[in-house]
């Protein structure tokens, strides 16, 4: 706002400290108030503020002289019509019998010549009427009711700072500077157009939608723009995207500064830009004409994304396909009937309409010396094809009619009293003592439909509800540039269902059918998360393939994640797949090898017992205690097929099983070991003189046989009552499968069963050793010996060995041990036998087992 607005906003506040001598003064020092350029006298007036030119020189402020007045010229067609829609709205309600019956709106129409300073002297008019006498306070009841206006926000806020001190509600139709929903400041201020806060908002959204994360933006120098683009970037930031360079430019800015900053633009690697401008826009594109930019996507506010003027060949390599949000259209049902009955000859002397006149048409009422055709005023308007008659999208146009039917609602509201029974509780307020506070309060809560069906009220920030449409800018069959609606936002749904697209094919830059991509860095593939580059916005990063174990399914992953638990990252780190199990299974080479060789332990311990039973009248088998040998070859043909057990996917049987089988066989083979070398011992001590040793005879054997053996059964019972072993899923050892193993349970329960066989191994052990020296040709002791020391070495070096081993080889240990110690057992014990038995048959009798042969 310049400067000369607060100076006249302090003389303002002044007024009511001074008598009627200093009032005068004051209003001789503001000199002449601003005439309305149309006008109509009614019960309420409702002001109106457009900018109907463009202004053409800004003489410099001073605060000693009287500034000289703005040099306004070249009427602005759009705006005219958004004038001509405010009358016709007045005049509609003017003949509605439901709504302000019986009272007639006025209206003052002003000329803000889009400038802040001529909006400041546009406000005083408003307040103080159009004329004063010496003597008559110019501080005194507003002439008007309720502004509709002005159509920028440096405007409206330059207007408001006067305005807003007498309580005058303004509605804006086109200021959509978020800084003025605030209602500390501004409390009479509110517009029928969205906030820009939304509007920033729905930009980030669109930018993020398209995948744009690296985005350049520029804005104008004022409210508008420095207020729309900061909550821009605040959004963008929360939807991920970075912007790579934020310029500033203003209409006031040399040559050289918009240069440099289209030089900033073609030099930069983001290929959107984000340009909240609003005639700044047109200063822009000459440069980027002047530096050859194109192929860049525009991304546009909505002060210039409609703007007819920049729909041109000229602009139309550089602009085509730019995309960005505006209000809805709608329909003003008898609005262009209502335009084509504009002409002079209804105030032959108001020179807003000679002018209007004379732009349209092209001539003049006065004689020309430039050959230029005289008006007539019979012209028509239905002749020509203008903006100002075009109403097939009629969007701010649409936002006048609504405010002043929100005004008009408004003071129907206070002057009715709503007729529905409040009038017994409270005073009404009539037309002559109507307040414009008053219509602030009531304002506020108005709430009414239009005949479109459009709802229109305000929120506690006097805005209204925000939609969009999302427009594109395409060429049509005659290579002319249209908009083109191809989405829509409304921030008064859920988050994530606020933007539409309708599925309509849209134009991206410089006409080209395939979206372009605007990135810091190239996406990061799944199976990949982003590494922020020290020094760079979070958009550029590094991609970094993600650990074993862990994924990212999606592309530009900020984190991996890990797989759960029994679940493990396939080769491209995208997804998690199953664990692979791991178990010592049949149909794998080494455990078919292991099955094959307790199979083949197991048939030849069968074919021992078969040889054993066919020679079993023998000297040799009888000598050997045959009913121990069978029960010890039926031992070891449980304990080669007990290891079988061990094999296949582990079950809660299977495990159970396993062990225990394990143990009591070989609790059962070292019993009948330890029962043979008993037997054999005391044998031999029998037949010493003076032997008092009780004989070992064949129901003893039998029964420390069945005692030995129900004892590690009874082990065996308890730890499977107390805490058996049970499958189990180990995840802990190996990270990328899964082991199933069978845990034991009870770790006591396992080195108990294991700690029991030992025992009787060291037993079996020690009455051999005792018997070594025993008669050879009968002694298998020492064989029985060997056996134990073999026994013995395999189990000491599988404690070490089953504990070290990883997974599945666990499981091979414990089996290997089994196999080892019963084929150790088995050849030590029964090989010398078999091959005296089957190859060498003269060894086989009694004498020579007694040692009598003739060598002795």
């Amino acid at each position: 706002m310049c400067d000369c607005a607060y100076v006249m906003l302090l003389f303002v506040l002044f007024v009511g400290a001074f008598g009627a001598e200093e009032d005068t003064a004051l209003c001789e020092m503001l000199g002449s108030p601003e005439f309305p350029l149309l006008s109509k006298e009614g019960d309420i007036t409702i002001g109106g503020v457009f900018s109907l030119h463009n202004p053409i020189s800004k003489p410099p402020s001073s605060f000693t002289d009287t500034p000289e007045l703005l040099i306004c010229s070249g009427i602005i067609m759009r705006q005219f019509q958004y004038a001509q829609t405010m009358i016709f709205a007045i005049q509609e309600i003017n003949n509605s019998s439901s709504l302000l019956p019986n009272i007639s709106i006025g209206y003052k129409v002003f000329d803000s010549c889009r400038s802040p300073l001529y909006s400041t002297r546009v406000v005083m008019g408003l307040m103080n009427g159009q004329e004063r006498t010496l003597g008559q306070s110019c501080s005194g009841q507003s002439s008007v009711h309720a502004v509709i206006g002005p159509s920028d926000s440096s405007s409206t806020i330059a207007m408001l700072q006067i305005a807003g001190v007498f309580q005058i509600p303004v509605i804006s139709y086109y200021a959509t500077c978020a800084c003025l929903s605030n209602r500390k400041e501004y409390p009479s201020f509110f517009r029928t157009i969205p906030s820009d806060y939304y509007q920033s908002r729905a930009l980030a959204k669109l930018v993020k939608h398209f995948g744009w994360t690296w985005v350049g933006a520029v804005r104008s120098d004022n409210d508008y723009g420095k207020n729309g683009m900061e909550t821009f970037i605040t959004a963008a930031r929360q939807e991920g995207v970075c912007i790579e360079y934020s310029e500033v430019i203003s209409s006031a800015d040399s040559s050289g500064h918009i240069a440099r900053v289209v030089r900033v633009i073609q030099s930069g690697s983001a290929k959107v830009l984000v340009a909240f401008l609003s005639q700044e826009i047109e200063i822009l594109l000459e440069e980027a004409l002047k530096q050859n930019i194109t192929g860049l996507q525009w991304v546009g506010s909505e002060s210039w994304i409609m703007a007819s003027r920049l729909a041109t060949k000229r602009y139309s390599g550089i602009l085509t396909g730019s995309l960005g949000f505006t209000i809805r259209k709608a329909k003003i049902p008898g609005l262009r009937e209502f335009l084509l009955q504009v002409n002079p000859s209804q105030d032959p002397h108001n020179n807003l309409l000679r002018d209007f006149w004379e732009a349209i048409f092209g001539c003049s009422f006065q004689p020309s010396l430039h050959g230029q055709s005289q008006c007539s005023g019979s012209e028509r308007l239905e002749d020509i094809n203008t903006s100002f008659t075009d109403v097939s999208k009629l969007r701010i146009s649409n936002n006048v009619y609504k405010a002043v039917y929100a005004v008009a609602h408004a003071m129907h509201n206070m002057l009715t009293c709503g007729q529905s029974g409040e009038a017994v509780k409270q005073l009404c307020i009539w037309k002559d003592v109507l307040e414009p506070n008053e219509v602030v309060k009531h304002l506020q809560d108005v709430n009414f439909t239009l005949q479109s069906g459009e709802t229109v009220g305000f929120d506690e920030n006097g805005d209204p509800a925000a939609t969009y449409e999302l427009l594109n800018w395409q060429r049509n069959q005659a290579g002319d540039i249209v908009f083109v609606a191809v989405g829509s936002y409304d921030a008064s749904l859920a988050n994530g269902k606020q933007f539409i697209m309708k599925g309509i094919n849209t134009t991206w830059a410089a006409g080209s059918p395939k979206r372009p991509q605007s990135v810091c860095s190239e996406s990061c593939l799944p199976g990949f998360r982003q590494a922020v580059i020290k020094g760079k916005p979070i958009c550029c990063f590094s991609c970094i393939a993600c650990a074993d174990g862990e994924i990212s399914n999606s592309s530009n992953s900020a984190e991996c994640s890990r797989c759960p638990l029994e679940y493990w990252s396939n080769e491209d780190h995208s997804q998690c797949v199953p664990k692979v199990t791991e178990f010592l299974s049949y149909g794998e080479t080494m455990g078919a090898l292991l099955a094959a060789f307790s199979l083949f332990g197991a048939s030849l311990s069968l074919v021992v017992s078969c040889v054993f039973f066919r020679f079993r009248h023998t000297p040799l088998v009888k000598a050997s205690n045959s009913e121990l040998s069978f029960l010890l070859l039926f031992s070891l043909t449980l304990c080669f097929l007990c290891s079988l057990t061990f094999l296949g996917r582990p079950s809660e049987w299977s495990c159970m099983l396993r062990h225990t089988a394990f143990g009591i066989t070989f609790a059962l083979c070292m019993s009948c070991i330890l029962a043979k070398t008993m037997a054999v011992v005391n044998a031999f001590n029998a037949n010493r003189p003076a032997n008092t040793v009780p004989q070992c005879s064949a129901p003893l054997q039998r029964t420390s046989v069945l005692s030995c053996t129900l004892l590690q059964v009874l082990v065996c019972v308890l730890w499977l009552t107390l805490a058996p072993p049970f499958p189990y899923k180990n995840t802990a050892h190996a990270t990328e499968r899964i082991i199933l193993e069978c845990d034991l349970g009870s770790p006591i329960g396992f080195w108990a069963v294991l700690g029991y066989i030992g025992l009787l191994a060291v037993l079996c052990f020690v009455f051999a050793f005792l018997a070594r020296k025993l008669p050879d040709n009968f002694n298998e002791a020492k064989f029985i010996t060997f056996s134990m020391l073999i026994f013995c070495a395999v189990w000491i070096t599988f404690i070490p060995a089953y504990v070290s081993s990883p997974g599945k080889f666990t499981v091979a240990v414990e089996i290997f041990a089994i196999l080892a110690s019963s084929y150790g057992l088995l050849l030590c014990i029964f090989a010398p036998k078999c091959i005296i038995i089957v190859l060498k048959p003269e060894l086989n009798t009694k004498k020579h087992l007694m040692g009598r042969t003739g060598s002795h």
